[in-house]
């Protein structure tokens, strides 16, 4: 978890957006946080949570990375010899 400034909290908590990697991963924690404290620290809601961003990741990869990596490697040229028959 990168500790970012007290400023970016505030801003953060206070429904700014993130402009960096460590400020997105607060944005995510904190509601994961949120989650947990109003649901309760138990089993099932931490399985939850984790369903849940496993879920999100991969559908991110899916939906959004697959496809530019497809189109990037389109215009670069494959790296895999093995993959060519």
């Amino acid at each position: 978890m990168p500790y970012i400034s007290q400023e970016a909290r505030t801003r953060l908590d206070d429904g700014g957006e993130p402009d960096n990697a460590g400020e997105l991963n607060y944005a995510v924690t904190r509601l994961i946080d949120d989650y947990l404290v109003r649901k309760g620290m138990r089993y099932g809601n931490l399985n939850e949570v984790i369903g849940a961003l496993e879920c999100a990741k991969l559908e991110l990869y899916r939906r959004v990375a697959a496809p530019y990596e497809e189109e990037k490697m389109k215009e670069a040229g494959d790296l895999y010899r093995s993959l060519e028959r």
